[in-house]
């Protein structure tokens, strides 16, 4: 309960009024009260100036908030006391309104019960019958709504600043989320685009170095592989930088797998089988099995040391089930700890509502497979 601002606008309005109704009482001589140029009368301006700075200071500097509230109960009871025309009564409803922002409501109930039993007091020594006089009651009863409506106005001006901190706070945090969802989508894509390109790009220049003076004809297809690679990995990269200024384009499934397919020449032999329609498949869930795909074809390039390797994706009505399969060394996955390309993928897939399963194990080989539901899980 500490940091909230009071309305500013409400003290200065009371200030200027009762300092405006106090003077005009006394220059109209509308009662038995000390003349203009007394000291009673300089009191009770300088009092009301005293208050105007006292809450000046703890809008604008920070300052103890228990002095200031003293401060301005000691200001306050001078006021009331030099003020002839008995107006500056209504500034007792600013001690709780005051600290209803400082300290909370438990202590402005507190603070708004001490001025009922203040001005009570304040009664039975001088007015022994008070509650015989109209007038006596009147005024207990005004300060007794004046001081609901000030708690009242007190609790709505901090729920309101409550409200805006928590949409700020809220606001700030769907930010950070956003940032942190963001970074992570482009790590998953310079991995999953780059990072296979590069795989490739490294094995047949491997095939090309090993081969050149054996076999040139299969040494020139390794390197002409390597600059398809290179060409589609700058193509990659264009269509991230273009994903980040507009829609991601929608990718064409058959046409992509298709170009992974080759007889061998040095490398493994990765065969290519796509059936069913892509139509009823959203953006998102075509880009992950695409990139699925393309992590498990990575893999198998570069740890599986596999001679086959098939990626076979079937569409139906209801799922798209990806499998890519080799035939190289395995491994044990409870001895491996997941890299970023399975974890980025398991993010990937699972954010469309699908699933991931490994299947492997020493010399054994490796079976990826991906389902993903159509329309988000419809069907």
């Amino acid at each position: 309960m500490t940091g909230y601002v009071p309305v500013p606008w409400v003290p200065p309005l009371l200030y200027g009024a009762v300092l405006l109704g106090g003077t005009y009482y006394l220059a109209a001589g509308l009662g038995d009260g000390p003349g203009m140029l007394s000291f009673p009368t300089a009191g009770f301006v300088a009092g009301l100036a005293a208050l105007s700075a006292v809450e000046w200071a703890g809008r604008r500097r920070s300052l103890a908030r228990l002095p200031l509230l003293l401060a301005q109960c000691a200001l306050t009871a001078a006021v009331v006391v030099l003020d002839a025309s008995e107006l500056s009564r209504v500034l007792i409803v600013l001690l709780p309104f005051t600290a209803y922002f400082a300290f909370g409501r438990t202590v402005a109930l507190a603070v708004g019960a001490l001025c009922l039993v203040g001005l009570l007091t304040g009664y039975l020594l001088t007015a022994p019958d008070w509650y015989r006089d109209v007038e006596y009651v009147s005024d207990l009863l005004m300060l007794g709504v004046g001081l609901v409506l000030a708690l009242s106005m007190a609790a709505v001006a901090v729920g309101e600043q409550r409200a805006r901190r928590e949409v700020q706070e809220y606001a700030a945090r769907v930010a950070e989320l956003s940032a942190a969802a963001e970074r992570n989508r482009l790590a998953r894509d310079i991995h999953d685009s780059l990072g296979h390109h590069l795989t490739a790009i490294s094995v047949q220049l491997e095939i090309a170095s090993e081969f050149g003076d054996m076999d040139p004809g299969t040494a020139g297809r390794a390197l002409a592989e390597a600059r398809e690679s290179v060409r589609l990995a700058l193509g990659d990269v264009r269509q991230s930088v273009r994903a980040l200024r507009e829609e991601v384009p929608r990718p064409a499934l058959s046409a992509a797998f298709a170009r992974w397919a080759r007889e061998g020449g040095g490398g493994p032999r990765v065969t290519v089988e796509v059936t069913g329609e892509e139509d009823g498949y959203d953006t998102a869930a075509l880009t992950a099995m695409y990139r699925a795909a393309q992590e498990g074809l990575t893999n198998a390039l570069r740890h599986a040391r596999a001679s086959r390797v098939s990626v076979d994706l079937q569409l139906t009505e209801h799922t798209a089930r990806l499998t890519v399969t080799d035939d190289g060394r395995g491994f044990a996955p409870a001895e491996i700890t997941a890299g970023f390309g399975l974890t980025g993928m398991r993010e990937r897939v699972h954010l469309v509502a699908g699933s991931v399963d490994l299947d492997t194990g020493p010399g054994q080989g490796t079976r990826l497979t991906v389902v993903v539901p159509r329309q988000g899980g419809e069907g």
